[in-house]
């Protein structure tokens, strides 16, 4: 699940292909892959692509269809091959065929996130998802309908202005995809993954899922579990709560602060790099006075909502945590803000936008949200006692849950029966899905075996960039993809190399790594 993005911005719902130039292949037939659309082609020469025509709504096969992109990644030794690998990133939303190219994409070094046997044996497989990129997009307001910078969300003049601003979003969310929205949950996702799965002709669906992914996968293993194969989860949702998603968004809010602290404890170790203080008490003082500044007044686009997010996507991966502190450092000894805004200004894209929008789509269908403001109002003022993320993480998640237009679903029950060994990852200190609900779905998944990752914080631990890789982990998941080998029980691994800054790092180009780098 990613930390809630303030992104806005529009494109209109269409239920027909995308524009690709692969063909598009009706359900029981195979698909044709062929060439990509540009924006995957170009990244990632590699993939091809194909689509597949899907009901809309499952109870009605006969109706309506839409189209979903899936991209592949080829089997680089076909005498090896084992079948297909499908991977999901994670969101809800965001680009799921994208997926199968970042993870078999070979970096500078020639490094990639799946080891090279996992390559020579598997079709790498991803799919954009039902209303999401190139999968008949969805999208709800205009460019002009969130402000920059947005209202602060821990003020109290700002709430009935947060409340509208969300709940015209749901509108707007209504009257452009309404005829979309009801049929938009996880349980459809899954059932549309299986329908790839058959056109690929392969009897059982292997998978990789991070994150929402975990949710994705544990949906599927309740509706056909007699074609579970191999099956990894990394950065677990808990699945048990009726009100699966209100609960995961009440969770983050004090992990993402603990997680804060030892960001603080990091800086604090490199106080002759950045200067901010050589005490998690002196560092937290700094970052709290800049938050306190742009709060009172906003720096051009930036302001303590926009401070707010970029600190809470920052502390999925140490990635950034070099880039971010440099800014910040310039801000507070330098003076200079520059640094700062551009590494905190919205992303007021396109493809933004419909994030936001497949992100709302699918949280707020899939289980119960709260029905009165002050539900929300109650749970995010206890939860500021103990963290500065909590009234943030009620918009959007609730903000547009709260006035969403179509009901939502009674969630699926994740049983675990009938399932093989599936293997599942959690670091200890995850704040996007904190290590009691990984805890949680290993009790339900009972034929599970849980990797926890000690002594780290990161979200996710499986197929990670160079900089965070943890190879003890790899080794684990390549071993379990080639031979359905599970380690015997549980087990921990120790936790992946921080980052280590030197003073060239103030001077060096600030940039910002993806979320999950």
């Amino acid at each position: 699940m990613r930390f809630r993005l303030p992104v806005v911005l529009v494109a209109t719902l269409t239920l027909i292909a995308p524009a690709v130039p692969a063909a598009a292949a009706p359900s029981g037939r195979p698909l044709v892959f062929g060439a990509c659309p540009a924006d995957l082609a170009q990244p990632f020469p590699l993939l091809t692509c194909a689509t597949l025509e899907v009901p809309v709504d499952y109870r009605d096969p006969a109706g309506p269809t839409l189209n979903l992109l899936v991209s592949k990644h080829a089997a680089k030794d076909p005498s090896k091959r084992l079948g297909a690998l499908f991977v999901n990133p994670g969101g809800p939303g965001g680009g799921g065929a994208a997926t199968a190219g970042t993870l078999t994409r070979p970096d500078s070094t020639g490094f990639t996130r799946l080891q090279p046997a996992v390559l020579d044996a598997y079709d790498v497989i991803g799919f954009d998802t039902r209303g999401d990129s190139h999968s008949s997009s969805i999208s709800c307001a205009d460019p002009a309908h969130f402000p920059t910078p947005q209202p602060d969300p821990d003020a109290p003049a700002s709430r009935d202005t947060l409340w509208k601003l969300w709940g015209d979003y749901a509108d707007g969310c209504g009257a452009k995809a309404g005829a979309l929205l009801p049929h938009l949950g996880t349980d459809n996702v899954a059932r549309d993954m299986d329908r790839i799965r058959a056109a690929l002709g392969e009897r059982k669906l292997n998978y990789v899922g991070f994150s929402y992914g975990t949710y994705l996968g544990s949906v599927y293993t309740a509706l056909f579990p007699q074609r579970v194969g191999r099956m990894i989860l990394d950065g677990n949702l808990d699945p048990t709560p009726r009100d699966v998603w209100y609960q995961a968004a009440m969770v983050q809010a004090p992990a993402f602060e603990k997680r804060f602290t030892s960001y603080l404890g990091w800086v604090a170790k490199y106080d002759s790099v950045y200067h901010l203080g050589n005490t998690v008490d002196q560092v937290r003082s700094n970052w709290n006075k800049t938050l306190a500044d742009f709060r009172r007044t906003p720096h051009g686009v930036v302001g303590a909502y926009e401070l707010l997010v970029t600190a809470g996507g920052v502390m999925y991966s140490e990635s950034n945590w070099i880039g971010f502190t440099s800014a910040l450092s310039s801000y507070v000894v330098g003076g200079d803000d520059s640094a700062l805004v551009d590494f905190a200004a919205t992303d007021t894209s396109a493809e933004s936008e419909q994030i936001t929008a497949i992100f709302n789509a699918v949280i707020c269908v899939d289980s119960a949200w709260p029905s009165t403001r002050s539900r929300y109002e109650r749970d995010a003022a206890r939860l500021a006692k103990v963290s500065q993320f909590a009234w943030l993480n009620l918009w959007p998640g609730g903000g547009a849950c709260l006035d969403w237009p179509v009901p939502n679903h009674a969630p699926i029950k994740i049983t675990g029966r009938g399932l093989p060994g599936i293997l599942m990852f959690n670091t200890v200190g995850d704040p996007a899905t904190p290590y009691a609900g990984a805890l949680k779905l290993h009790k339900v998944l009972r034929s599970s075996v849980l990797v926890t990752e000690r002594d780290s914080g990161k979200h996710c631990v499986f197929g990670n960039s160079r900089a965070t890789v943890n190879t003890a982990a790899n080794d684990i998941g390549t071993k379990y993809l080639l031979t359905g080998e599970l380690p015997p029980a549980d087990t921990s691994v120790p936790g992946h190399a921080w980052p280590v800054p030197t003073p060239a790092a103030l001077k060096a180009p600030i940039t910002k790594a993806p979320l999950l780098a």
